[in-house]
C-alpha cells in the first residue's frame, strides 16, 4: 500500500548537483521536507541558496549544510542537529549520492601519475565507506524508523571497465556490498536498504571523466528510450519506492537506466 510522503525526512548526502539535487526536489514537490549535505566552494553557495528556497516554497522544511560528508566530525556535529530538526519524525530516506574520487588510471609509466594508496583511500572512503559510517550514527540517534529507506548511487562501472575509472569502480563494488549487509542486519527492525544503478547520466561528476564523451555516445545510441537517463528519472524511484512502508525489496541493484545495460 502507498503512504503519503507528506512531512517525512529525506536526508540527502550531495544535495547540492546532480542526482541529489533531483531526489531534493522531488522530494519536496511530494510534500516531504529535506536535510542536504553538500561540499561546496563559496562561489555556488548562491546557487545553493536558492535551491534551498525552491524547495520551501514547496510548503515543507529544507536545511542545507556545506560540510564534508565523509569527515567523522561532520557526522559528529550534524547527526545531533538533523536528530533536533526532525523529532518524533525520524528520517524516511538516507540517499548516499556522494561522487568525489580520483580519475586516474593504475598503471603509468611516470608514477606520478598513477594512482596512489592515499588516492585509492579517499575515493573509497568518500564513495563507499562513509555510507556505513552514516548508516551506523543516523542509527544510532534513532533517527531510522521502521519503514525507512537508505539507497545509496552506484554505476555500470560494478562490473564495467573504462581507462580511468578503477578506483571509482572498486568503490561502486564496495558500496554495493555495503548496501546488501546493510540489507541484512536492518530487516529485523524493517529498513530496507538498496543500490539505485543509474544509466548514463549527463551530472558534473560524469563530465569529470576524461572518457565521457564515449560513453555518452555509446549510451545515447544504445538506450531503448532513445535518450540518457536523467536525474529527474532516479529521484522519481527514489520518490516511488519510499512511499511504502514495506522493506521487503532490500539488498538489491536497481537499474534506473530505461534498459540501458540490455543493450550497452
Amino acid at each position: 500500500m502507498l503512504t503519503s510522503l507528506q512531512g517525512k525526512w529525506c536526508l540527502v548526502l550531495g544535495a547540492s548537483s546532480g542526482m541529489g539535487e533531483a531526489t531534493a526536489r522531488a522530494w519536496a514537490r511530494a510534500g516531504g521536507n529535506v536535510l542536504g549535505v553538500h561540499f561546496d566552494t563559496a562561489e555556488r553557495q548562491e546557487k545553493v541558496a536558492v535551491l534551498q528556497e525552491e524547495l520551501r516554497s514547496q510548503g515543507g522544511q529544507a536545511h542545507f549544510f556545506n560540510a564534508n560528508a565523509a569527515s567523522a566530525d561532520t557526522r559528529a556535529e550534524l547527526v545531533p542537529a538533523f536528530a533536533e530538526l526532525v523529532g518524533d519524525a525520524g528520517i524516511r530516506v538516507l540517499m548516499h549520492s556522494l561522487a568525489f574520487g580520483s580519475l586516474v588510471p593504475f598503471i603509468a609509466e611516470d608514477k606520478r601519475k598513477a594512482f596512489t594508496p592515499r588516492q585509492m583511500d579517499m575515493t573509497l572512503n568518500v564513495m563507499a565507506h562513509s555510507l556505513v559510517y552514516w548508516t551506523q550514527d543516523v542509527h544510532r540517534a534513532g533517527l531510522l524508523r521502521r519503514g525507512a529507506k537508505i539507497f545509496a548511487m552506484t554505476s555500470a562501472g560494478d562490473e564495467k571497465v573504462s581507462p580511468n575509472y578503477g578506483g571509482v569502480s572498486a568503490a561502486k563494488c564496495a558500496l554495493e556490498s555495503h548496501v546488501r549487509q546493510l540489507a541484512l542486519e536492518l530487516a529485523p527492525e524493517g529498513i530496507s536498504a538498496n543500490s539505485l544503478r543509474a544509466g548514463v547520466t549527463v551530472t558534473p561528476s560524469l563530465e569529470r571523466i576524461p572518457e565521457h564523451e564515449r560513453l555518452v555516445e555509446l549510451a545515447t545510441r544504445t538506450n531503448p528510450h532513445g535518450r540518457l537517463t536523467r536525474c529527474e528519472d532516479v529521484a522519481e524511484a527514489v520518490v516511488l519506492l519510499s512511499s511504502t512502508d514495506s522493506s521487503w525489496i532490500t539488498g538489491n541493484v536497481i537499474g534506473v537506466d530505461g534498459g540501458e545495460a540490455l543493450t550497452a
